[in-house]
């Protein structure tokens, strides 16, 4: 019995990433510093991109080429200039510009005119660390070998908010001398250090780098002896808010433990924080957002938009190679730098009608502030403007605006919501700005609860949760009502 063979046709759909498509959705995800490396990178690998802002480079001579070209093409490899013409057309969309501008988006948006944007820094130094500090004072102290020693076992030691970290002894035991080390001897030379800049620095306790900073303050300060007093002994007290047992304790009536707990709030509990060893960044907008005769205008910032073309002298000679090798050498940098100006094109085209779409919508924002926030989610720009949510988002991911308001993140204009009592809907940012003020206008001696901002924000319409007012005002890093209780 002969075996029966049945054949089936199966009809799929798939997607095929093309190089130039996934070298398209690289570009567009990518920050305008990143993009900035991409840039330089793909002008030192392929010769038929220069930057159009740059002087014109000399002529080209065919034997640089030549030469340029062998590495690639292997010996014996020669350009032939007398002929006009290529053998095959590029494979290349011919349509495309050699001479690449920023996109100018000449819409409603666009200012039409060019001016000097100067509105950051670039300047970026590195920052000098509290250890390195530390090291340069004590460098600048008449210390004997075996104090050196120590101080810089202590200096070690030091965190970066400026406390010590080790005990005493454990300092003495990793310090390798030929006589034994007592702590009788590291706690004086603790006590040199402890008087470098910053004050406070080198204290074991948030007690002592207190007392610290204020043991070098005049004689004469007002509520110095009492601020001592308190720090050395009652600090629990001021941490727990116990206003009423400060006062039995110090004696002192209400007015007068105001100034004390004012001069303590001036000390700095983590004096190392003021230095650090990490270079400041900058954040460099991707779109200028400004407000011309009552119509908000969006555009790219030249300042961060590669500006490039094709050299047209080497892309010249690609119709003047004689030699099959050139001439694939030169076509495929030639189709390469076509598709990175398409794709950078894209990429600046996408950017600013995301950008256009969220300043029509948030325009309210703009004008009035956090409280006008509208609820915005990525697929809402995704369908007005016919595009996939994965394509928003990375659009929209380090890529920044600058506004009268501000240099935001674009994600930023985007934000969950609740909903309100007339059917209506408020967004998270909204709630926030709002929870801000209502915590802002409170009495100082009657801070307001969670519970209580959630009812006057269900009295405003907004019907949100108490345990919702607790999480959004923890993101904004407001303490608890207990917290922010104060003297009045």
């Amino acid at each position: 019995m002969r075996p029966s063979f049945q054949q089936t046709l199966r009809q799929t759909q798939q997607l095929t990433m093309t190089p130039q498509l996934q070298q398209a959705i690289r570009l567009l995800q990518l920050s305008s510093l990143d993009l900035e490396t991409e840039v330089q990178a793909i002008l030192d690998s392929n010769l038929m991109l220069e930057r159009s802002d740059e002087p014109q480079e000399l002529p080209v001579q065919p034997e640089t080429l030549v030469t340029q070209a062998a590495a690639d093409s292997g010996p014996e490899t020669e350009l032939d200039i007398s002929t006009g013409t290529l053998p095959d057309e590029l494979p290349v969309d011919s349509a495309w510009e050699d001479v690449y501008e920023p996109f100018d988006g000449a819409t409603s948006y666009s200012r039409g005119e060019e001016e000097e944007w100067d509105i950051y820094e670039r300047y970026a130094g590195a920052g000098e660390s509290l250890r390195d500090y530390l090291y340069w004072q004590m460098r600048l102290t008449p210390f004997g070998a075996r104090e050196l020693a120590l101080a810089t076992a202590i200096i070690d030691a030091i965190n970066e908010a400026g406390y010590l970290t080790l005990s005493l002894e454990e300092i003495c035991q990793g310090v390798q001398d030929e006589a034994p080390l007592t702590p009788a001897e590291a706690e004086a030379v603790l006590r040199v250090v402890q008087h470098f800049d910053p004050q406070g620095v080198g204290a074991r306790t948030p007690a002592e780098c207190l007392l610290l900073q204020l043991e070098v303050m005049p004689s004469d300060t007002p509520w110095l002896d009492q601020a001592r007093r308190l720090v050395e002994w009652h600090l629990e007290l001021l941490a727990d808010r116990d206003f009423n047992g400060l006062m039995r304790r110090l004696k002192v009536s209400r007015e007068d433990l105001q100034g004390i707990v004012g001069l303590i709030q001036s000390l700095d509990p983590h004096p190392g924080e003021r230095l650090s060893n990490s270079a400041p960044q900058y954040v460099v907008p991707d779109v200028l957002v400004y407000r011309n005769r009552g119509v908000w205008r969006v555009e790219l910032n030249p300042e961060s938009t590669p500006k490039l073309r094709i050299n047209a002298r080497y892309a010249a000679l690609t119709r003047q190679a004689r030699h099959n090798g050139d001439a694939a050498y030169l076509k495929n940098h030639l189709q390469e730098a076509r598709w990175f100006l398409k794709s950078l094109q894209n990429r600046n085209e996408t950017l600013l009608k995301v950008a256009s779409s969220i300043v029509e919508r948030q325009r309210e924002f703009l004008e009035r502030g956090d409280e006008s926030m509208r609820p915005l989610i990525l697929r809402d720009i995704a369908e007005e403007l016919g595009m996939h949510e994965s394509t928003i988002s990375r659009v929209t991911t380090q890529k920044y605006m600058h506004t009268p308001r501000g240099i935001y993140e674009l994600k930023f204009f985007f934000s969950s919501h609740v909903g309100t009592s007339d059917g209506g809907e408020c967004s998270s940012t909204a709630i926030r700005a709002m929870i801000r003020k209502l915590i802002q206008s409170e009495e100082p001696g009657k801070p307001l609860s969670d519970d209580k901002i959630a009812k006057q924000l269900e009295a405003e319409g907004i019907q949100v949760a108490r345990r919702t007012v607790a999480k959004y005002r923890e993101a904004m890093s407001i303490p608890s009502s207990s917290d922010r209780k104060r003297l009045v």
